[in-house]
């Protein structure tokens, strides 16, 4: 018989309700796997067991009063460290923050809260989430738990080993080049960049790229948080309403489904490749209609980058001053191309964003849903910063080699993680089904379909 913690948040839920066990037991499960494993992988940080247990016990007085508790109550949960918790602190992975205590919640964090989520901690994060491999100097390195040498991705690193380690039932994250999308393809879990700001943020601005989001075990583990999280917020000026019904029905007819086996020209290692291509077949054995195409990304690398560096330069960092020497250099060297940046070069910047939609919005006349690689290589080794090379292609930038999430950023469009496979060697594998605009629910219900005749979800790490 399977452990509490390792069953779905749906089924630890349904127990809930059903009464067959108690959140504080839900709690205690997950604490024993915390002090299990957690030493091995480094991916939740900041833990307060006291804290977790005054909301477990408050979720068990509700049900004893016979109130009814929120769609969340009792699944365990650890927020991400770049999100604002009072109950924890919250350092963005930075020095500059190792002792910063917020005295109130992200919108995220107060929804899951009044939802019932337990929250125990944080997931730990690479310093400002800046990188998709999940190191700082605060909290150290997480790694992956399908092999403990080598990265777990980012920046919702932590957040995907949690999960698929079982140390949390559900967990949040965040997404501007492949931050929810990687760590989940990495760790055999499903990681959703939702439309732009159908999750609202206080920190809204008039920016598509940065969003936050969900991820979970399986997509309806997924869709139980994003349901909750998914609402608008008048403090984000684009924020809109996320329509989901209670359960996702898988598709059940034929998909018209593009796939784009390198999005454009880009290097993919062989391994990732081969578990795709028969991810591929997958598909088509479905009755789904495959063809390859993908829409005119041209410019895409330039225009990230340039938005990039400049929300960089113009967020909190902003006013860092002499104290951004003590940031990491790939940091300092995105504040600096930010800082030096036109007015010019940014307006052309969100014009080609502009084109960017357009060609996706165009290209979605005729597609349901786009097939890619959400990376360009498997884990690489925990050691370095970033990989240099990737299938012969040497990078100039720390970030080159996550263009396979950074382009499809770009697009506008909603794209989620799920996981596809493993490599010879043991490793997970994700594929990218990209939606055309808005169709967040179309995404959500290919992904389940294909989930429902591959389950390699199922496959958890061993410790």
């Amino acid at each position: 018989m399977a452990e509490l913690n390792e069953l779905t948040a749906v089924e630890q839920r349904a127990m809930l309700g059903r009464k067959e066990v108690s959140a504080r037991e839900l709690l205690n499960a997950h604490l024993a796997q915390i002090h299990a494993v957690n030493g091995e992988v480094n991916a939740v940080v900041a833990l307060d067991a006291e804290v977790a247990q005054t909301k477990a016990d408050a979720v068990d007085q509700m049900i004893f009063d016979g109130q009814t508790p929120g769609p969340l109550a009792g699944l365990v949960t650890a927020h991400k460290d770049l999100e604002l918790t009072k109950d924890f602190p919250t350092t963005f992975g930075s020095p500059l923050f190792e002792n910063n205590r917020p005295t109130t919640n992200s919108i995220l964090v107060q929804r899951m809260a009044d939802a019932g989520a337990v929250a125990l901690g944080k997931t730990n994060v690479p310093e400002f989430g800046a990188g998709s491999h999940s190191f700082n100097p605060v909290y150290g390195t997480t790694l992956n738990p399908y092999d403990r040498t080598r990265s777990a991705g980012g920046s919702s690193g932590g957040a995907a080993v949690a999960l698929a380690s079982n140390m949390v039932a559900i967990a949040d994250g965040s997404d501007m080049g492949g931050s929810l999308r990687n760590p989940a393809a990495w760790n055999n879990v499903v990681g959703f960049r939702n439309s732009p700001r159908m999750v609202p943020s206080a920190d809204g601005d008039w920016s598509i790229l940065g969003i936050q989001g969900a991820m979970g075990r399986t997509v309806d583990d997924l869709v139980l948080l994003l349901k909750v999280i998914g609402q608008p917020h008048l403090a984000d000026p684009l924020s809109r309403p996320l329509e989901l019904p209670d359960k996702i029905p898988p598709v059940d007819h034929p998909l018209r489904v593009a796939v784009s086996p390198d999005l454009g020209g880009l290097p993919i290692e062989a391994d990732v490749r081969a578990v795709l291509d028969t991810m591929y077949a997958v598909v088509e054995d479905l009755g789904w209609q495959v063809q390859e195409a993908e829409p005119n990304m041209s410019r895409a690398d330039e225009c990230f980058g340039v938005l990039r560096s400049f929300a960089f330069a113009t967020g909190p960092l902003s006013s860092a001053g002499e104290s951004i020497k003590e940031t990491k250099a790939t940091i300092q060297d995105e504040v600096a191309r930010g800082s030096q940046l036109s007015g010019q070069e940014v307006a052309k910047a969100q014009a080609q964003l502009l084109r960017l939609w357009k060609n996706s919005v165009q290209f979605f006349q005729n597609y349901d849903i786009m097939l890619a690689p959400v990376t360009q290589l498997s884990p690489f080794d925990a050691k370095l910063e970033y990989p240099a090379v990737v299938d012969g292609q040497e990078s100039e930038r720390y970030i080159d080699w996550m263009r396979s999430c950074c382009r499809v950023t770009t697009m506008g469009m909603p794209a989620l993680s799920l996981p596809a496979g493993f490599t010879d060697a043991g490793l997970p594998v994700g594929v990218q089904i990209i939606g055309g605009p808005w169709q967040d629910l179309m995404v959500l219900r290919a992904a389940k379909a294909i989930e429902a005749v591959t389950n390699h979800w199922q496959r958890r790490p061993t410790f």
